[in-house]
């Protein structure tokens, strides 16, 4: 997997592990079409969106390989997405970090989503979706329809992700 994708150091982001809330079915929904048409880059360099995966449940991820509490929920994800696949729940990683750290990351823990690379527009929209304090990580998760069901702040343990998961299943 070698990869061009463009990419931006993003400085100031904090790697705290407390959770600040979640936003309820009523979420942004002009942020969550923004996440779902922006183009990003896969870890090969090939621009994508996230549009193509409308009608399956999704739990996106901003992360970076130096955040402490993003590495400790990878494993989490990458467990869940393996239990929920046949369910349609996907999971996706956007890295707010370097192709070549993240290309490597995803090896060593066997990572079996899709991985994106973030620039500085893609963190922005983040904020706009509620992460307020540009923390990491931060997770979204969308309904089959597209609409924002939760905007998670800080690491997610594995009881409030299948919390999230459950009533959209």
């Amino acid at each position: 997997m070698a990869g061009i994708g463009g990419v931006a150091a993003v400085a100031g982001y904090f790697t705290n592990a407390w959770r600040i809330g979640a936003l309820g079915p009523s979420g942004d929904g002009d942020a969550a079409a923004a996440i779902l048409g922006s183009t990003l880059h896969s870890l090969d360099g090939v621009p994508q969106t996230l549009a193509g995966l409308r009608g399956k449940i999704l739990v996106i991820n901003y992360w970076a390989t130096w955040c402490a509490p993003c590495r400790e929920e990878i494993p989490l994800f990458v467990r869940l997405q393996q239990e929920y696949e046949t369910k349609g729940v996907q999971f996706v990683g956007i890295a707010v970090d370097q192709v070549d750290k993240v290309r490597d990351f995803a090896q060593e823990f066997k990572i079996n989503y899709p991985l994106l690379i973030a620039g500085l527009d893609a963190v922005e929209l983040s904020r706009k979706a509620g992460n307020k304090a540009g923390v990491l990580p931060y997770t979204l998760v969308l309904d089959r329809t597209g609409n924002m069901a939760a905007s998670l702040v800080g690491s997610i343990s594995e009881a409030r992700m299948r919390a999230q998961l459950a009533p959209l299943l």
